[in-house]
C-alpha cells in the first residue's frame, strides 16, 4: 500500500513520468515489485513522448494550467493503473482498494498541483513557473526512487506533501477571495458614488 500511494501522489503530479522512471527501473535494475509491463520497450517510448510534451508545456505560463485541465482524467486514471498493476495477484477486492487509493491520491495531487500552479501563473515572470516545473519533476522521481526502496519513508514523505500542499492551496484560495470580495466592495462604492 505504500507504494500505491506513493506512486499515486506521483502520478497526480506527473503520470509519464511516475511511468516511466518505474519502467526504466525495472529496465537496469530488474526489480521484482516493479511489473514488467511498465519495462516494455513500446511503454517506455510512449511514456517518454509525453513524457517530453508535458516537459515543454508544463514550463509555458498559462499553457501548463491547460495542460492540467486536459490531465484531470488522464493523471488519476494512470494513477489507478499503475496501484493495479503493482497489486499483482490479489483479490478483486482488494485490487479495487488499491485501484481507489491510486487514483484518489493521484486526483488529490493532482487538485492541489493544478490550483498551485493557477496561482503561480499570476506572476508575470516565468522564472517561478519554470522552477516550480523543475522542482515538482526533480520531486516526482525522488518519490518514486525512494518508494521503490523504501516504501515507508516515501509515504510518509507523501503524506508532508499533501499536508503542505493542500494547507498552501487553502492559504491562496481564501487570499484570491478575500481580494475578489475587496475589489468588488471597490467597485460598488464607486458606484454609488458616482452621480
Amino acid at each position: 500500500m505504500p507504494l500505491v500511494i506513493s506512486s499515486g501522489w506521483a502520478s497526480g503530479v506527473n503520470a509519464y513520468l511516475v511511468v516511466l522512471v518505474f519502467g526504466l527501473s525495472d529496465r537496469l535494475v530488474g526489480l521484482e515489485q516493479v511489473p514488467d509491463v511498465l519495462g516494455r520497450t513500446d511503454v517506455l517510448v510512449v511514456a517518454g513522448a509525453l513524457f517530453a510534451v508535458e516537459f515543454v508545456a508544463d514550463k509555458i505560463p498559462y499553457l501548463d494550467s491547460s495542460w492540467d485541465a486536459v490531465s484531470t482524467a488522464i493523471r488519476p486514471t494512470v494513477g489507478a493503473i499503475v496501484a493495479l498493476l503493482l497489486a499483482g495477484d490479489v483479490t478483486s477486492l482488494e485490487q479495487a482498494v488499491y485501484a481507489v487509493a491510486g487514483g484518489g491520491t493521484a486526483l488529490l495531487s493532482h487538485a492541489v498541483k493544478a490550483g498551485l500552479r493557477l496561482a503561480i501563473n499570476t506572476s508575470p515572470e516565468p522564472v517561478t513557473n519554470v522552477g516550480t516545473s523543475l522542482a515538482e519533476d526533480v520531486t516526482v522521481a525522488g518519490v518514486v526512487l525512494l518508494a521503490i526502496v523504501h516504501p515507508w519513508v516515501a509515504l510518509a514523505v507523501v503524506v508532508a506533501l499533501l499536508l503542505v500542499g493542500t494547507t498552501l492551496l487553502y492559504v491562496v484560495v481564501r487570499r484570491v477571495r478575500q481580494g475578489l470580495r475587496r475589489r468588488r466592495e471597490r467597485r460598488t462604492r464607486r458606484a454609488a458614488d458616482t452621480p
